[in-house]
């Protein structure tokens, strides 16, 4: 065989040598499949529903204030701006809240006091879902032991502890207060809840009871507004 002849068949070869290498590659690589479970899938559903909801009720709120700002003095506009000021601090939790509501005490379950159970806590992925349920059946306002939740509030685990707001939730018990408009139907829908079997398994007992003129704190911390800033060359109206 001529040296030419060998050189093409060698980069024939070669080439489809690199070919199959390249498809035995594609079929070794694992395809990425979705893990979660059908009641993280509906807990993320509603979740997103309820942000669609709000982004909803928003927009027209907006609507509603650029129609009174358009028909008012310089004065009134300033009014209706601090206004506005003051009902966006109080949706953000930056201002403590009185109302009624529930109060949730979480409380361990001990059946067994000669076994050497280990004292139960409660992990972030428990506590941000009773969060989520208390959200969907109506919650306004929620705050865990002393610290306020917002829509910026993490819940997270730190070397085996859960903290809230950077800081460690108490030990047990703990309240958890919610305000709602409807209290006894809150009431009724956490009676039946999947938060309870779930508090159960981890030798948590939830009692819940309605209480009126509950008082949460405020979000102590500063939210980061990074991507946030000031226009200094539009005029505030405010003489």
């Amino acid at each position: 065989m001529k040296l030419r002849s060998k050189i093409i068949f060698s980069f024939i070869f070669a080439l489809v040598g690199f070919m199959i290498a390249i498809q035995f590659q594609s079929n070794q690589k694992p395809e990425e499949r979705d893990t979660r479970d059908l009641w993280e899938i509906r807990t993320e559903l509603q979740e997103q529903q309820k942000i669609q909801q709000q982004l909803y009720s928003r927009i027209t709120e907006l609507d509603e204030m650029i129609q009174q700002y358009e028909g008012q003095s310089q004065s009134e506009k300033v009014a209706t701006l601090k206004q506005s000021i003051v009902e966006l601090r109080k949706k953000a939790g930056l201002t403590e809240v009185e109302g009624n509501g529930i109060n949730i005490k979480v409380k361990p379950i001990f059946q067994d006091l000669d076994s050497s159970q280990s004292y139960p806590t409660i992990s972030p992925a428990l506590l941000q879902r009773l969060i989520n349920e208390l959200n969907t059946y109506g919650a306004t306002d929620i705050a865990i032991g002393n610290e306020r939740i917002t829509n910026i509030s993490p819940i997270r685990d730190v070397n085996g502890y859960t903290y809230i707001n950077n800081h460690p939730i108490p030990p047990l018990p703990v309240d958890i207060k919610v305000l709602t408009q409807s209290p006894k139907r809150l009431l009724d829908y956490m009676q039946v809840s999947q938060s309870k079997d779930e508090f159960a398994i981890e030798n948590l007992e939830l009692s819940i009871t309605v209480e009126e003129n509950m008082t949460l704190p405020k979000y102590e911390q500063m939210p980061r507004l990074n991507h946030l800033k000031v226009d200094e060359n539009t005029e505030t109206g405010e003489s």
